[in-house]
């Protein structure tokens, strides 16, 4: 099992950076494929970045391309969310998931909500224009 906690949401100015930390408990860290998931008010939960477990292989939704990038770090147990050029579209609550673990294979990611098992509490970020 995994516990998840996020941080470094806040408010910020539109075309303002961020980047959001999700450290996870337990050995096996390395053996989790990761995802960043975000919901604003009235919407559903939605997929923003996913990285394989050895951070080989990235997916970056297209709303958000070119703006945020997802990384890891296995050796401290945390994956990242490096979010630039932020607008107020990009207002929601950012959540970190996990997935496994996965002990063939090192390549995959995932962009399912359903497909994730363990989930982090949020963290806020909020856009001003």
């Amino acid at each position: 099992q995994v516990q998840l906690v996020e941080s470094g949401g806040r408010l910020v100015q539109a075309g303002g950076s961020l980047r959001l930390s999700c450290a996870a408990s337990g050995r096996t860290f390395s053996t989790y494929s990761m995802g960043w998931f975000r919901q604003a008010p009235g919407k559903e939960r939605e997929s923003v970045a996913a990285i394989s477990k050895t951070g080989g292989s990235t997916y970056t939704a297209d709303s958000v391309k070119g703006r945020f990038t997802i990384s890891r770090d296995n050796a401290k147990n945390t994956v990242y969310l490096q979010m630039n050029s932020l607008n107020p579209e990009d207002t929601a609550v950012y959540y970190c998931a996990a997935r496994g673990p996965i002990y063939f294979g090192g390549s995959a990611y995932y962009t399912d909500v359903s497909e994730y098992d363990y989930w982090g509490q949020g963290t806020q970020v909020t856009v001003s224009s």
